[in-house]
């Protein structure tokens, strides 16, 4: 990539067989976001939502740092750039819609701001130990817009989310592993890696198994229990029409392992 393509900042994508890589390129500063990057994730966050062939997500960065957060003069200075999300597409915060599709999150470094919003909006996250943490949006005068109030909340509860959010403090990897916003704790340089192998493990299973997974619980996160209960019957009806679970029951009868297809 050409220096000037690295100052100006993108996101871009690779596939792995049945992985979809969403990579942050702006290490020149600290992979801040500008309008044109956060448009870019959406996309990338629709073709994984919308690719059949697209099972798992891997969201990374390149560099050192994971993301400083928003290049704050180009979305609130005098020269402020205005790039709209295109209609219907998935909201890389999960606030509007969601991605039906797993997503494991590496992160490194700095994660500040919208990369913490942005990788609890996902499922799994992979974090090297020199990962620093931070919501500080109320330093500045303003709160947290991007889903930080509330999944603050699911992750730790109400204490280490109040602690956090109130304090607008600095935390470490083990913290984040501790209060459960990370998963797993790694040497920095192994994160990208980790996360690829769960997610390739993750695309061993029936995609359509797992898909429907992560929406029944997410009836449970978005209206409790009794939604989730109620949404049970349309798990089955999904799952067990499916090419893949005749699959999985011939694989099983037959010794091997199975060979999904995501029908």
């Amino acid at each position: 990539m050409s220096e000037t393509k690295t100052q100006i900042g993108q996101v871009r994508t690779e596939v792995h067989g049945h992985v979809f890589k969403i990579i942050i390129d702006n290490v020149a500063k600290k992979n801040s976001f500008s309008p044109q990057m956060m448009a870019q994730m959406s996309d990338a966050m629709t073709l994984l939502d919308r690719t059949d062939d697209y099972w798992v997500g891997v969201l990374c960065a390149e560099g050192p740092d994971f993301t400083a957060g928003l290049d704050m003069p180009k979305f609130f200075g005098p020269k402020a750039e205005n790039t709209e999300i295109k209609p219907g597409n998935i909201d890389a915060f999960a606030l509007k819609s969601r991605c039906r599709k797993p997503i494991v999150t590496a992160v490194q470094g700095i994660c500040f701001t919208i990369g913490i919003e942005m990788m609890l909006a996902g499922d799994i996250v992979v974090a090297a130990d020199d990962a620093r943490f931070c919501q500080m949006e109320s330093k500045r005068g303003i709160a947290p817009l991007g889903g930080a109030h509330f999944r603050y909340l699911t992750r730790a509860g109400w204490g280490d989310a109040m602690y956090h959010l109130f304090l607008c403090d600095e935390f470490n990897a083990a913290r984040a592993y501790k209060v459960g916003f990370v998963q797993e704790v790694v040497a920095p340089g192994q994160h990208i890696g980790r996360a690829m192998e769960i997610a390739q493990l993750i695309a061993k299973n029936a995609p359509i198994g797992i898909q429907v997974t992560k929406e029944a619980a997410l009836k449970y996160i978005e209206a409790g229990e009794t939604a989730a209960i109620d949404y049970i019957p349309k798990i089955k009806d999904r799952v067990f029409s499916s090419e893949d679970m005749k699959e999985g029951i011939q694989s099983f009868v037959e010794r091997r392992s199975a060979v999904f297809r995501g029908k």
